[in-house]
């Protein structure tokens, strides 16, 4: 049987599966002469660039709609806590 290779791209996206070390997962995360996105260091496609200030963009947008999502889902479980009302329609 043929060994398969560990890493290379399929329809023009990047795999790795090769065992990851430490030294190559800190510098995956930390490229600064590359852009936004860079290659995943174990997996399949692409992830943030931290060194570049594009990402810390992204990161800060999907935070704040992070924390926009929890406020309303907390705010609705506090409407429905109150009693039910009732309504008299004359006709």
């Amino acid at each position: 049987m043929t060994d398969k290779p560990q890493s290379g791209e399929l329809f023009g996206v990047p795999y790795n599966f090769e065992r990851p070390s430490l030294g190559r997962m800190m510098s995956a995360y930390w490229q600064p002469d590359e852009g936004m996105l860079v290659e995943k260091p174990f997996g399949i496609g692409y992830t943030l660039n931290l060194a570049n200030w594009r990402s810390w963009i992204v990161l800060a947008v999907a935070g704040a709609l992070f924390y926009q999502q929890r406020q309303a889902s907390e705010a609705a479980t506090e409407d429905d806590t109150e009693e039910p009302v009732e309504v008299v329609v004359d006709d």
